[in-house]
């Protein structure tokens, strides 16, 4: 009868000493879940989550119960490169990948899905976008006794043409010094019209740029104001609404 006592007594305190370290049986948590604990021994807490790893903290048996049953993250194969995000000159492409199976109780995180990597834009036009535009403002009169009139620079001001349509990006400080330069401002979009010389030879105005590229531009009567813009578009037979700039 005492031995029986006595076992029985053992048995209840195996159980008890086995309930006190606590068990991550049907609590694995991946990464780091501070609600992922169970009662350990002198009611502190253990913890069943793939952190508890960095900071010692697992229950007795967490490694037998959760990586056993952990699944690492799969992956598939990268796709294709995109295109270079810049048309002419520096940008950049990118590529990624889908995960085909997620990790679960703890299993190895995902690795990287993007990849990027430097590129250099070679579009066949990028010559144009190479060209510096010079501009002036569309009420610019033929008697302005300027260098650039001298030099024969302005167009006729026959209509016939197109609008190139523009999104400022920079503009310098010495554009303060004329009030049609002072319109002239970081993300303005302008309408620049290109008038009456376009021909078979010359399909284009100097420095109309290539959609989407960042070029530079300068005004014909004023020293120092330059900047650049992004074009945004172009359009045959317009006449763009004041205040209005033209190509020289």
């Amino acid at each position: 009868m005492r031995s029986l006592l006595l076992c029985g007594g053992w048995l209840l305190a195996a159980g008890y000493l086995v309930g006190a370290t606590g068990s991550c049986r049907h609590r694995c948590c991946p990464g780091r879940n501070n609600a992922c604990w169970v009662p350990g021994a002198r009611r502190a807490r253990c913890y069943c989550d793939s952190y508890c790893e960095r900071t010692g903290d697992c229950c007795e048996d967490y490694r037998a119960t959760c990586r056993h049953a952990a699944v690492g993250c799969a992956v598939g194969p990268w796709g294709p490169w995109s295109g270079c995000s810049s048309p002419c000159g520096v940008g950049s492409k990118a590529r990624s990948r889908q995960v085909t199976v997620p990790p679960r109780h703890g299993g190895e995180p995902c690795p990287d899905l993007k990849q990027r990597r430097g590129c250099l834009g070679e579009h066949p036009t990028c010559g144009t976008a190479e060209e510096v535009a010079k501009i002036l403002p569309d009420s610019f009169s033929r008697d302005f006794r300027d260098a650039w009139r001298r030099a024969g620079l302005l167009l006729p001001e026959e209509p016939s043409g197109y609008c190139g349509y523009f999104r400022l990006t920079q503009v310098g400080p010495p554009c303060r010094g004329q009030a049609w330069s002072r319109q002239l401002h970081r993300d303005k979009r302008v309408c620049v019209e290109c008038r009456g010389h376009v021909s078979h030879r010359h399909p284009h105005c100097t420095g109309h740029g290539l959609q989407g590229a960042r070029t530079f531009w300068v005004a014909a009567s004023m020293v120092g104001c330059q900047g650049s813009w992004v074009q945004e578009g172009l359009q045959e037979g317009c006449v763009c609404s004041p205040p209005a700039l033209i190509f020289v």
